[in-house]
């Protein structure tokens, strides 16, 4: 019998795998949530129950994903995590390199005390309990990037468990539709980068770039508390966010910074979890919901159609959309784990616990860096809502974009202009025209400073709407000049003249009686175009407000 058409869809934050023909099939198949949720401490999202389709029709089953995430972030640190090599990115290849990150015989790892304190200060961001004994292991593997044969990390006993990160996910058609979620988060452990292989297909020769190996590394373990790709992207979003306001990272997913491993499973809601796969590697939110995404739904066809999920590790390509198998998943026991016998524990103090006398060079003390945590971009999201009245959509939106919200408060600082007004026009014109160009924000030609004197003019109605519209175009090409000089150069100002501006709107309504009878008769489209033929006659240099107000006065009288 042939397999049935498959129609794959997320109704209700659900997938659903509807068979076409209507055929039955055997087991129970295709619905995974978005939806379900859990309270802190219980042990799985996938154990708990789902909301599911009230009423299944023939054919349709459901199914429960589990999604954790593996995340590394590179440690905005100015040397690597055991050596005083420097971190740069893009540096030539093996200009950064050191003997012991190329592990010639005889060199031992030194701690860089910057990386603990950025551990510690990202545990304390994300409520993680911070270990004040924590230990360092080799994680054995063979790969011509990591020269040693073994990287330093911490598998026993890393510096911070059990922590949580709130996130919040759409839940709607509305951007204003959301939902606050939590992930819990199992661990934040300190490690060492391997290098970069740079292969040469033209001449079928893999080149090996050392700049990268040693450099420290935050991995941030997240519980399989996730169920869908939307829901792992917006995590991973608030955490780059979060790193980015702490400086413990710069978490550009563009340079490698932020890398993110996706741990997938599919399950049957109330049976035990399925084999997972892993996939490697995603450097874009975008990429990672969709890579997750992917592979739910080929998990969920593979099972359908009586096949077996392997236990293996797959990348995601983006030009296909879907996953690729790389090689089978390693298991712990293939990394032949070991104390590292170079390192000794690392310890750590509180105010209570740190001894007497002790010098602040050598000690670190937890309290003093949770006194100094800067403001985390939830608490900034609640205070741009209080002070400026905003949507949380757009509070999102300014945090979203790396500058937006200085450049935000920049503006806010010049003009006497109502803040929804100036975030009407830094969210919907400038950010517009930033992504046209694909440019950063500290890249953008036009200045806080310019753009607060065009909403000044515009708020004193010295130019129209579409007149303060051509002004910024106009600022965004001609760098150097102000508002004020192109409203003078392109003669923009709102006529002030009122009786001048009553004669026009005369000669109008005389020139088209129709329009005006229609008018009478309470079209309202009349108006408008009345309104639209005088502001041509005007250039576009008379406020419609003023019009309308004329044109109702004059067909009254």
């Amino acid at each position: 019998m042939a397999a049935p058409m498959l129609r794959w869809s997320c109704l209700g934050k659900r997938w659903v795998l509807a068979c076409i023909d209507g055929g039955s099939r055997h087991g129970r198949g295709a619905a995974i949530g978005c939806t379900s949720r859990r309270k802190r401490g219980q042990s799985s999202v996938a154990q708990q129950p789902l909301i599911t389709v009230q009423k299944s029709r023939k054919g349709e089953h459901e199914w429960a994903a589990v999604v954790g995430l593996e995340i590394h972030a590179q440690i905005s640190s100015n040397s690597k995590l055991f050596s005083g090599s420097q971190v740069h990115f893009a540096a030539p290849p093996n200009s950064l390199v050191s003997f012991f990150d190329a592990s010639l015989p005889g060199t031992l790892p030194v701690l860089n005390r910057r990386c603990v304190e950025a551990a510690v200060m990202t545990g304390l961001a994300l409520n993680c309990r911070i270990n004040k004994k924590s230990l360092f292991d080799r994680k054995h593997y063979f790969y011509a990037d990591l020269p040693a044969g073994y990287q330093i990390t911490q598998q026993r006993l890393p510096i911070a468990v059990n922590g949580s990160l709130a996130y919040s996910v759409s839940v709607g058609k509305k951007p204003s539709q959301v939902s606050t979620r939590t992930v819990r988060i199992k661990q934040i452990q300190l490690e060492q980068d391997s290098g970069k292989s740079l292969h040469d297909e033209l001449r079928s020769q893999t080149l090996i770039d050392l700049n990268r190996a040693g450099v420290g590394l935050l991995e941030v373990v997240l519980e399989p508390d996730m169920s869908c790709g939307e829901e792992a992207a917006s995590a991973v979003r608030e955490l780059q966010l979060i790193l980015q306001a702490l400086g413990t990272s710069q978490a550009n997913m563009a340079e490698g910074q932020l890398r993110v491993d996706a741990n997938v499973s599919v399950h049957h809601p109330g049976e035990p979890l399925g084999v997972r796969t892993e996939v490697k590697n995603l450097n874009s939110t975008r990429f990672l919901a969709k890579a997750i995404d992917s592979e739910i739904k080929r998990q969920i066809h593979e099972l359908e159609n009586g096949r077996k999920i392997l236990n293996e590790t797959r990348s995601f390509d983006y030009k296909l959309g879907c996953t690729m198998p790389m090689r089978d998943k390693e298991g712990k026991q293939d990394y032949r784990f070991m104390p590292e016998p170079n390192l000794p524990p690392l310890l750590l103090y509180d105010t209570a616990s740190l001894p007497p006398g002790a010098d602040p060079q050598q000690v670190i003390n937890i309290d003093w860096i949770r006194d100094r945590l800067p403001e985390l971009p939830g608490k900034t999201r609640e205070k741009l809502i209080q002070k400026y009245g905003m949507l949380p959509e757009h509070s999102f939106a300014l945090l979203n974009e790396v500058g937006l919200l200085e450049f935000f408060q920049n503006v806010i600082k010049e003009t006497g202009a109502e803040p929804k007004k100036v975030t009407s026009w830094v969210l919907n014109i400038f950010l517009g025209f930033l992504k046209q160009q694909n440019l950063a924000v500290n890249e953008s030609p036009v200045t806080p400073s310019a753009l607060a004197e065009l909403l000044n003019l515009l708020d004193r109605k010295a130019i129209s709407s579409s007149a303060a519209r051509q002004v910024f175009e106009e600022l965004w090409r001609s760098k150097g000049k102000t508002p004020s000089q192109i409203v003078s150069e392109k003669k923009l100002e709102l006529m002030q003249d009122q009786e001048a501006l009553e004669r026009v709107c005369h000669t109008v309504m005389e020139g088209h009686p129709q329009v005006v009878m229609d008018m009478k008769r309470g079209n309202p489209r009349a108006i408008n175009k009345l309104i639209g033929l005088v502001r041509k006659a005007t250039l576009s240099r008379a406020d419609p407000t003023v019009i309308k107000e004329i044109l109702e006065r004059k067909l009254l009288s």
